[in-house]
């Protein structure tokens, strides 16, 4: 994962003392990472599906002493981000496109059993001030794992298997199909990178951003941001 410079992009991260309020930075430099390839995925034995798209997530913040991720595109370029400056598993982050606009923000609620992950969606126009549109919730569940609720919906509509440190997990639709998958990333030349460098693999048949976000709050409950 070498950097190279990139254009300079403003970003914005929540704060630890004041979570409703947005730090605006301007970054000389953005990492980026060898593109990925063009080919279509290749069908894995958990029984992933040709066309899908893949995503590099890296579990750092790109920004100094912050906690959080970045998401790279195809293109080897940061396409999503979260900076958290709270402590890890913070009450509130946003998850942000690479222009630093805010698209989806996390909020943890409740405690102990009743823990709950509460995923809204922002203002198109990236405001922070407006409401945001509430989209699904995340619980833990059995065996360690976590089900998700749409907001309105009957039930649970999506599973992700166990939420601990290990890296490599799926996220289910309620059929039980794989509809996503992570797993740590792997060179050209088959060397497999640290546990925080990861390949997260995407259908056709679920929303990329549902699943990022979904990425998140995995890594928000494990303690790993």
């Amino acid at each position: 994962m070498k950097p190279t410079t990139a254009p300079t992009i403003p970003i914005i991260a929540t704060a630890a003392a004041e979570p409703s309020r947005a730090i605006f930075f301007d970054l000389s430099s953005m990492a980026k990472i060898q593109p990925l390839s063009s080919s279509p995925c290749s069908t894995s034995s958990s029984g992933v599906q040709q066309g899908r798209h893949a995503y590099t997530v890296w579990m750092k913040s790109l920004v100094f002493n912050g906690n959080g991720c970045a998401v790279y595109g195809p293109d080897g370029a940061v396409a999503f981000r979260v900076d958290n400056y709270g402590c890890r598993g913070g009450r509130e982050v946003l998850f942000m496109d690479r222009a630093g606009n805010a698209l989806i923000r996390i909020r943890r609620k409740g405690f102990g059993m009743f823990r709950r992950w509460e995923v809204s969606r922002c203002a198109q126009d990236g405001g922070q001030d407006k409401e945001a549109t509430p989209w699904f919730s995340v619980r833990r569940a059995e065996k360690g794992g976590a089900a998700v609720v749409m907001h309105g919906g009957a039930g649970t509509c999506y599973t992700m298997d166990g939420c601990s440190r290990k890296p490599e997990y799926r996220i289910r639709d309620v059929d039980g199909t794989v509809v996503a998958e992570v797993a740590r990333k792997q060179t050209a030349a088959g060397v497999v990178l640290g546990e925080d460098v990861l390949t997260l693999t995407v259908g056709t048949e679920v929303g990329h951003l549902l699943v990022l976000g979904l990425v998140v709050v995995r890594g928000l409950m494990n303690g790993s941001m």
